[in-house]
């Protein structure tokens, strides 16, 4: 069996790396005493994976793990246990058992969505001010850093949904193996839209709300439900 747990990375550890997260829940889960899975081989190793990892200086209000079970453990359990054992910044929200059958989150996962604040009121006007006329273009060309260099593509197909209110834009983008969005294009292409500067400096907080999936009807469903 495994069990799919939903977690938060509050604002006071959002510098620290999806690495240093891994590890905290590998401590985390030796701490609590679980009859957690392990790898075969000479350095076996607790078997937990991660939906989506997310991007140093982000936070997390609802990202997923994976983990393998070595014995039956119920979900209120495990929950109670690793909430015990984890630092209270990385704490678990929900948590359900499933079948070793059940596909990988990182197979079901088609988008996420964000909150971007944007901490000068002046520039955060300027931008949100640009999303309408921003996404009534037929093409937004931003650049994406590849293995290959920078690249130029069209990242109009790869959000779902963009408003702005007061200082926050909100935002659903594309995550998927193959591609994705991330909130650094979405805040290039308002620069451009808005006239600014491509160099000026924009402080922000980004903070992705919920990781999500395709439901039966082809609609974006959280991905914990599916």
């Amino acid at each position: 069996m495994r069990i799919i747990a939903i977690f938060e990375k509050n604002e006071r550890v959002r510098h620290i790396g999806h690495l240093d997260i891994q590890r905290a829940v590998q401590r985390g889960l030796r701490r609590s005493g679980l009859p957690v899975a392990y790898s075969n081989g000479f350095n076996p190793h607790i078997l937990v994976a991660f939906a989506s990892a997310l991007s140093t200086g982000a936070c997390g209000e609802r990202e997923i793990m994976d983990v393998k079970m070595a014995e039956e453990t119920k979900a209120e359990e495990f929950l109670r246990r690793m909430n015990d054992a984890m630092p209270p910044e990385m704490r678990l929200k929900e948590a359900r058992a499933v079948d070793d059958r059940h596909p990988a989150m990182t197979a079901l996962l088609k988008a996420a969505s964000y909150e971007i604040r944007i901490h000068d009121p002046i520039q955060a006007n300027r931008l949100i001010r640009s999303v309408d006329s921003m996404m009534a273009r037929e093409e937004i060309p931003v650049s994406r850093k590849s293995k290959s260099g920078i690249r130029e593509v069209d990242m109009k197909p790869l959000i779902h949904a963009l408003r702005g209110e007061g200082q926050t834009l909100y935002a659903v983008l594309t995550l998927t193996e193959k591609e994705s969005c991330k909130p650094s294009m979405i805040l290039e292409g308002l620069k451009r839209e808005a006239g600014m500067d491509p160099e000026e400096e924009v402080r922000i907080l980004v903070t992705r709300t919920m990781l999500l999936g395709e439901g039966e009807d082809g609609g974006l469903r959280p991905l914990e439900t599916l």
